[in-house]
């Protein structure tokens, strides 16, 4: 069986992509999928191209004990041919991602909280917020969001 790839997109690679990313690759590792899938993320623009995740970001992540090290990319039109699931955070990232794809892409394009089972579909940018209850939330629905998909898709 062939290697499933999922990318987490978001604006600038700095917020929920990669808590979406860190979120993937811990529950591909509990479930014992790391032979078959693999993650990663990406952003739309290039602001923050090779910088850390915003500090909320990896706070929130420490706190729930899951490692990420990443630093933020942009997403090309290779990553639409190499990555089987592209997922966006919010109606802004779907509609950008599918004006980018290439008429080669093979990617699946999808809304990740279109997956949360609590329907809360929109995984707003909490990069404008005090504090870091943005980043809880988005945390909490990368949980409900990637465990689902992976209960339809890795079964």
């Amino acid at each position: 069986m062939s290697e499933k790839k999922i990318l987490c997109i978001c604006l600038g690679n700095i917020c929920r992509s990669p808590i979406a990313e860190a979120v993937f690759a811990k529950l591909i590792k509990e479930r014992g999928l790391d032979e078959t899938w693999s993650v990663d993320s990406a952003a739309l623009g290039s602001w923050h191209v090779g910088n850390s995740p915003d500090p909320r970001a990896l706070s929130t992540l420490k706190k729930h004990k899951v490692p990420y090290n990443n630093r933020a990319r942009q997403i090309t039109k290779g990553d639409f041919e190499k990555f089987d699931y592209i997922f966006g955070m919010d109606d802004e990232n779907m509609s950008a991602l599918q004006h980018k794809a290439p008429k080669s892409s093979k990617a699946e394009l999808l809304l990740l909280g279109s997956f949360d089972p609590e329907n809360d579909r929109i995984i707003r940018d909490p990069y404008y917020d005090d504090g870091d209850a943005g980043f809880e939330k988005c945390y909490q629905q990368c949980m409900r969001s990637c465990a689902a998909f992976l209960d339809k898709h890795a079964a």
